[in-house]
């Protein structure tokens, strides 16, 4: 049986495949376009943050804590990941002096940091996010007080200016680097 085109199904299937193969919105061009970041997306309080796939090694729920007696208050305990101890920071404690409130969707990123990894704990997961260079904007209120140090750049997403939060530099900070050595 013949299509209204005049071609058969499977010419009409071997079509479709030709068109989707030669046409895929946005996937491997755009990820490696010259001036492309990618990152793992979080919100931290208020603030909508993002850090480099390079600087995050898992994203994991909350594991089981056990507490560190005489730790700094945003050291919120040790986990055993994998037969590895790893230190859990609350980083909106550690930032902004305010607990994080943990609910069935908390996550942790697990973030390399010499002598071991550290587990931060975030307010919540948003995925992976791409931006370009042309969304490049002042950092304004996302990086001020003790964020700072660690937002030196940030992308404006229609309304939405996210911060590209720098782990690296958070672990190389002497005050956590202390605390998460425990």
């Amino acid at each position: 049986m013949m299509g209204a085109m005049g071609q058969g199904p499977f010419d009409v299937l071997f079509d479709y495949e030709h068109r989707s193969l030669e046409h895929v919105p946005g996937v491997p061009d755009q990820i490696d376009a010259p001036g492309m970041w990618r990152g793992i997306a979080f919100r931290l309080g208020s603030r909508l943050l993002a850090s480099s796939f390079s600087e995050v090694v898992e994203i994991i729920p909350v594991p089981p804590l056990t507490q560190v007696p005489g730790g700094d208050v945003w050291l919120i305990g040790v986990a055993n990941l994998r037969s590895s101890l790893l230190p859990v920071v609350d980083l909106k404690q550690y930032l902004e002096g305010e607990r994080t409130v943990q609910h069935a969707g908390t996550r942790a990123l697990v973030v390399r940091q010499s002598g071991g990894n550290v587990a931060v704990l975030i307010d919540e997961l948003l995925g992976q996010r791409n931006f370009h260079q042309g969304q490049i904007t002042e950092v304004g209120q996302i990086g001020e007080g003790r964020y700072a140090p660690f937002v030196q750049q940030a992308y404006r997403v229609g309304d939405a200016v996210w911060g590209v939060f720098d782990m690296a530099r958070l672990t190389r900070t002497p005050e956590f680097r202390q605390a998460a050595a425990a």
